[in-house]
């Protein structure tokens, strides 16, 4: 918790130096072309900084620049507990700057500083120590073999990795992926969203600092159209990792076929059910779980609770509940430590935002709670978390991710409803599950198509779990010791004695 008030975040705001170039071979510099893009704060519109619009010529320089120092050898053969110490510094490093990091996920994103103080900063650490901590504790295998004959099986480095990252949780989802990336021996090219890309481009020089050598992390900020198409059609890259939209999701997937069969690997979206039975042990703590799963970092999340499914028998008693708990999360200046709801990143995801809602609107659906625009006197992108009842799972709203706080309430009357409306969506993410019966909690968990299922909580989990999707939710899986073989080939040496 910080001690600082929304007066001491304005002033450091003031007097912060926003770094905007790419980062090559272990220095920033200007975009090949010299292309720039204003880079403004959702929480005002005030201008941020001239950030880099990289293209072809940035990815052919970043690329060459992690191949040379792959081939190289200066982090891949270095010893695994050798990369462990630097990640580790890495991490460290990060917590030592969290607060610049945080003030500039938060002018950048619109996020509350709140957050970006407790959950995305720590979580970015975590994952780098995490990664770093795992690597000297991975063995490879002996094949079982006859008396004369060794079989061993290695994991090795794929090589250069691209990894594009989204715009919701900046930091930490770039984390999710340098840390088995980096820890695992490859070298990396990040390409931050455009819509924010300033810590990424920050910590490119922290990681130099904590001793990964020139070229193994590269940071390219840009357009997707641009520079991520250039990464990902780019003959010499092996892996493109992604956490974004499905639909930029498939492109991606076409390009690796039309170049090199890259291996691709991909978080996209998700549409995610919040199932609560009539036995919930706890209406109270599901109300405000329902909530907080949908108001959070203003619903931009891709786990969000988007769809509530009510059990018909609890419905008139439970939704109230909902309603005045959503009461509390209300949009507020991201830069004041109270705010719990702050801007929607940027104009398009403001109007996508709205547009969801006039569609709801126009379906039937009637909106218990919020469901305009706020604060626009303050130049800032604000939206009131929003309640829509009367929703059928073939509505819009219901079906397509909004990528902000807008909750559909659909009833159901039985296990198996709950299961088929649940499952019923181009999506597998992530799902939750409220019951006091240990085996309904089993039996629905299973039948759920999602990576995630969360019983009688929300948003459960750590760095010791998968994260990743079913269906058009991706693929692979980010955290945990699954993540490393995204970034590892697996080789079979065979050894006559």
């Amino acid at each position: 918790m910080t001690t600082l008030t929304l007066a001491d975040w304005q002033q450091r705001a003031r007097d912060l130096r926003i770094e905007g170039r790419a980062f090559i071979q272990g220095e920033y510099t200007a975009a090949a072309g010299g292309g720039q893009f204003d880079c403004l704060s959702p929480i005002d519109g005030r201008l941020l900084a001239q950030v880099a619009s990289c293209e072809q010529a940035d990815a052919e320089r970043a690329v060459a620049s992690a191949r040379a120092a792959f081939e190289a050898g200066v982090w891949a053969r270095l010893a695994p507990a050798k990369r462990k110490a630097v990640l580790i510094r890495f991490a460290d490093l990060l917590e030592a700057n969290r607060e610049e990091l945080a003030l500039l996920e938060t002018l950048d994103m619109g996020k509350p500083i709140g957050d970006s103080l407790a959950v995305d900063i720590p979580g970015a650490a975590r994952a780098l120590r995490w990664s770093g901590e795992a690597i000297d504790k991975i063995y490879d295998e002996v094949a079982a073999t006859p008396h004369d004959q060794l079989g061993l099986v290695t994991r090795e480095p794929v090589g250069v990795v691209a990894a594009i990252v989204p715009w919701n949780f900046p930091l930490m989802m770039a984390c999710w992926k340098l840390g088995p990336a980096l820890a695992t021996g490859n070298s990396v090219v990040l390409k931050p969203s455009e819509k924010s890309p300033l810590t990424a481009i920050r910590i490119a020089q922290l990681a130099i600092d904590a001793g990964i050598p020139a070229g193994v992390l590269n940071v390219l900020p840009g357009y997707g159209h641009t520079v991520g198409k250039a990464l990902a059609l780019h003959m010499d890259v092996d892996t493109l990792v992604f956490t974004g939209s499905t639909r930029v999701a498939k492109q991606l997937m076409i390009y690796a076929g039309e170049s090199n069969m890259k291996r691709v690997w991909l978080e996209a979206g998700g549409k995610s059910p919040n199932i609560v039975f009539a036995d919930a042990p706890d209406l109270q703590a599901a109300a405000q779980a329902a909530a907080g799963a949908i108001a959070f970092n203003q619903g931009e999340v891709c786990t969000a609770g988007s769809r509530l499914l009510v059990e018909r028998s609890i419905k008139e008693r439970f939704l109230p509940l909902v309603v005045e708990a959503l009461k509390a999360w209300k949009p507020g200046n991201p830069l004041d430590p109270a705010t719990n709801v702050g801007a929607l990143v940027d104009t398009q995801q403001l109007n996508t935002v709205l547009g969801y809602i006039e569609a709801g609107r126009a379906a039937g659906a009637q909106v218990l709670i919020g469901g305009q625009r706020t604060l626009e006197e303050t130049g800032g992108l604000y939206v009131e978390p929003t309640i829509f009842d009367g929703v059928s799972n073939a509505m819009k709203i219901a079906q397509e991710e909004i990528f902000g706080p807008v909750l559909s309430v659909i009833t159901f009357d039985s296990a198996e409803e709950a299961v088929a409306i649940a499952n019923d969506t181009p999506y597998g993410l992530a799902a939750a599950v409220w019951t006091a019966d240990l085996s309904k909690a089993h039996r629905t968990a299973r039948a759920l198509r999602a990576g995630s299922v969360w019983v009688n909580q929300y948003d459960g989990g750590d760095m010791t779990a998968p994260f990743g999707g079913f269906k058009q939710s991706g693929n692979g899986r980010d955290k945990s010791l699954h993540a490393f073989d995204k970034y590892t080939e697996l080789k079979a040496t065979w050894i006559k004695l």
